[in-house]
């Protein structure tokens, strides 16, 4: 499809089409004549994760070419390539190594991941961004007096791995790894605000369940 027709099938205009093209954020058409290109449905899929990234994650777009960069790294094996891809995004707070309260959390998750048996998490450590935001968060419930035990957080993390079951269940239904692995980078930014929302919708249902609504 020409430059027209991939504008007016992704409802993004030929503007703006051309400036993801001068960013790197949208791959380059094949070359037709020395002024027009080809596109094809993969340049579709990227648009719209183009958008989500820039317009839902509001990612700058220096961060969006660093995502997209791992995302299109064939070279990777499927593991690093979504690793790579997810670490990439923005996350959350990094630990004040500066807090007693880090200590107490660090010591806190490595006891987690060593009763679930998640040796990954273990091996990679504070390399993962995750884990980092993991740790933080923790000690942030340590300094402000919330209690945030083993136990609660290992039955949190149970309901978590159902969840990453269901989640890469849903990646294979995609039938290739380029589309997998965007899919993945795409859930990340647009499902994670839609769960975070039904649960506390869930939290409601079972605050009327259990308490009324007086």
């Amino acid at each position: 499809m020409r430059l027209s027709e991939l504008s007016e099938r992704s409802g993004v205009s030929t503007a703006t089409i051309k400036y993801y093209l001068r960013e790197r954020l949208l791959p380059a058409g094949a070359r037709v004549t020395a002024t027009q290109a080809d596109y094809d449905e993969g340049h579709l899929r990227r648009l719209r994760l183009v958008r989500a990234l820039l317009q839902v994650g509001r990612l700058p777009v220096a961060t969006a070419r660093e995502v997209l960069a791992h995302v299109d790294d064939a070279s990777l094996g499927r593991t690093i390539r979504l690793g790579a891809s997810l670490w990439a995004l923005p996350h959350g707070p990094e630990p004040d190594e500066e807090a007693p309260e880090t200590a107490t959390a660090r010591a806190e998750v490595a006891r987690l991941f060593t009763e679930l048996g998640w040796t990954t998490a273990l091996e990679l450590g504070e390399l993962s961004p995750a884990h980092r935001s993991l740790v933080a968060s923790l000690a942030t419930l340590v300094r402000l007096g919330y209690p945030c035990d083993t136990a609660y957080l290992a039955q949190q993390a149970r309901l978590m791995r159902k969840m990453a079951v269901q989640d890469l269940d849903a990646l294979e239904e995609y039938p290739t790894e380029d589309e997998q692995v965007e899919a993945a980078v795409a859930s990340a930014v647009l499902y994670e605000p839609l769960l975070a929302s039904l649960r506390r919708l869930a939290q409601a249902e079972e605050s009327v369940q259990r308490y009324g609504i007086g």
